[in-house]
């Protein structure tokens, strides 16, 4: 009872995963929750009467520190980041991304919070292990000599490094999980921060509904990537959050599919055939990237194991009601859970 009373800090809070972790601490039985993101409260995909909601931008030293003041446990998912186009034409924001965590970290370290849990990416490990596209499952150590995605995958890798010195020289308990490809319902379908599964599950709504059975495809479309479903996010966030696990960990499926396979599932859940219209100019990432859950499976005994059919056929459910919320000009009232929402 004494854990669940802690003040829990989740930053990204009204982003994708930093929401669905809110609404998992909830249903857990947290008691304290300080919910924080830059983003004005009506954009929020999920928000809750009983959290303590904060809307802070937390690239200013101060604010990360009015986020962590009183809080044990600090979950930061904020940054600056989106798909794969949002990344490449936005470098520079990426890397500003710095700026939080290291303000979260000082502001950690000031008020004595107990631990401090880092989302990181995929995009850290060196691009010359990507070329093939058959999918390299990617070990941690994978990550050096480094390589990383251009602006934000540094970002991340250097604010991994970041945690494991805080450790070293300030004994700040940190432990860091470098995500591949989340997906699942509550995230960003469109706009242009969206990623693979949720863009290509509105490109073949938009197909069915206006009747112009064609399909957009970044890349040539044999681009190989694993995804993970958000339920298995938040899981593997909370057992490395309370393990014994210091360096940096996969944390992904080891499902791989090619972009052809995932638009193949999209269609089947739809019920329609498309057209595809290959775009090679458009931003596609590395050719290959999987996960290597050898470590992961080694000290929790544990994988995220939700197929990528199952995981899609709820996101494309999801999107699809949004959709048509959005067509009748009801953009952000089917945003569950409405009894809670303000």
């Amino acid at each position: 009872m004494a854990e669940k009373s802690t003040l829990v800090l989740v930053t990204g809070a009204g982003g994708f995963i930093g929401g669905s972790l809110v609404a998992s601490l909830r249903a857990r039985g947290h008691q304290r929750i300080r919910a924080v993101d830059i983003k004005p409260f009506e954009a929020w995909y999920q928000r809750f009467d009983d959290v303590e909601n904060l809307s802070l931008d937390l690239n200013l030293k101060e604010n990360c520190e009015r986020a962590a003041e009183g809080a044990g446990n600090i979950y930061n998912l904020a940054a600056n980041m989106g798909g794969m186009g949002f990344i490449e034409h936005n470098k520079a924001l990426c890397m500003l991304s710095v700026l939080i965590n290291t303000h979260m970290l000082q502001a950690a370290v000031k008020y004595g919070a107990r631990r401090f849990f880092y989302s990181s990416s995929a995009c850290v490990y060196n691009g010359d292990k990507q070329t093939s596209f058959e999918a390299t499952s990617l070990k941690e150590e994978d990550a050096y000599p480094a390589l990383a995605e251009d602006g934000y995958g540094w970002e991340k890798l250097f604010s991994e490094r970041m945690c494991r010195h805080f450790r070293e020289d300030y004994g700040l308990y940190t432990r860091v999980a470098r995500f591949h490809n989340v997906y699942g319902p509550w995230g960003t379908w469109y706009g242009g921060r969206e990623k693979a599964p949720a863009a290509i599950c509105r490109k073949v709504i938009e197909a069915k509904i206006s009747g112009k059975h064609e399909i957009g495809i970044w890349g040539p479309g044999n681009q190989e990537r694993s995804f993970m479903y958000i339920d298995d996010c938040i899981k593997g966030v909370d057992l490395i959050m309370n393990s014994g696990i210091l360096e940096p960990i996969n944390l992904g499926s080891s499902e791989a599919v090619t972009i052809n396979q995932l638009v193949d599932m999209a269609e089947d859940i739809a019920g329609i055939k498309l057209k595809r219209n290959y775009d090679l100019t458009a931003p596609k990432g590395v050719n290959g990237r999987n996960s290597d859950n050898t470590l992961i499976q080694k000290y929790l005994y544990w994988e995220p194991d939700t197929s990528l059919r199952a995981g899609l056929e709820k996101t494309y459910r999801w999107i699809h009601d949004q959709y048509l919320a959005r067509e009748r000009g009801e953009a952000g009232v089917v945003r569950e859970p409405v009894a809670d929402a303000r």
